[in-house]
């Protein structure tokens, strides 16, 4: 079960399952805690999870105004100050991995790990592997049938005012987010980038952002898609867990890492 927490920027709805350090688990854009059913068990075997649904997403409603990924870190920066209680890693899929980037960015001391999967750093126009995906998409169109049921199912704004946040959802990837590497060279977390192989976003974008980001390291999951944490559970979450519980990179050959981190 889950609660509300009054946050500054909207009552936001999370749930909390498993106990030790923090770990936060970002979902994707139009999505609800639920497409994280197969990385909860596993990881609240260790750590203490915590699930927030963002403004306009799941149980949390919609608020006035456009949708920012830079107002939803704010939002998760408050979550993370006010129920967290201090740092905790971040695991963010998709839209919730743009949302991890802009936190690492802006508030470093709060976050000690963090998984970016899927996840972009421009506007979904230039890295969106499927040209025109964008443009095809309505509020009541065939692509976005599963993200409305999920929506209309549990919104707290009632079945309505779904075309008000697909509508906001969609301006959004059209036209965010904005990061440049000079603001990716920032995080100081040491970052997993994941994708799948056949992602929706470019495995050239993905390599961007893995360069851009100090330190990083980078994970291409073989026959997967944008949906790799339901594609590769097992995979996907030995992963995560080898990366939030490792120390400094060390090869046997290093290139990049050859020299100190972010130097």
């Amino acid at each position: 079960m889950g609660e509300y927490a009054d946050l500054p920027g909207v009552r936001t709805w999370y749930e909390a399952e498993g106990t030790g350090e923090p770990l936060v688990l970002l979902h994707g854009g139009l999505c609800t805690n639920d497409t994280w059913g197969a990385q909860r068990p596993d990881l609240a075997a260790a750590y203490r999870v915590l699930l927030p649904e963002r403004r306009a997403h799941g149980h949390t409603p919609d608020v006035p105004g456009p949708l920012t990924y830079r107002d939803m870190a704010e939002d998760t920066v408050a979550f993370v100050e006010t129920v967290v209680g201090g740092p905790a890693h971040l695991v963010g899929w998709s839209d919730g991995g743009v949302v991890a980037l802009l936190v690492a960015v802006a508030r470093p001391d709060l976050v000690r790990r963090a998984v970016v999967i899927g996840a972009n750093f421009r506007p979904g126009t230039e890295c969106f592997a499927e040209p025109g995906m964008l443009e095809a998409m309505t509020p009541e169109g065939p692509n976005l049938a599963f993200f409305r049921e999920l929506y209309e199912a549990v919104s707290p704004d009632g079945a309505d005012h779904w075309p008000v946040v697909a509508a906001k959802v969609l301006d959004m990837w059209r036209t965010q987010p904005t990061l440049t590497a000079d603001e990716l060279a920032r995080v100081r977390a040491p970052t997993l980038v994941m994708a799948g192989d056949d992602d929706l976003m470019t495995l050239e974008h993905t390599t961007a952002l893995y360069r851009a980001v100090p330190g990083a390291q980078l994970a291409v999951v073989p026959g997967a898609s944008h949906l790799v944490p339901l594609e590769k559970p097992d995979l996907v979450n030995g992963l995560i867990r080898d990366h939030l519980t490792r120390g400094e990179v060390e090869t046997m050959l290093p290139v990049g890492r050859a020299h100190p981190r972010g130097g």
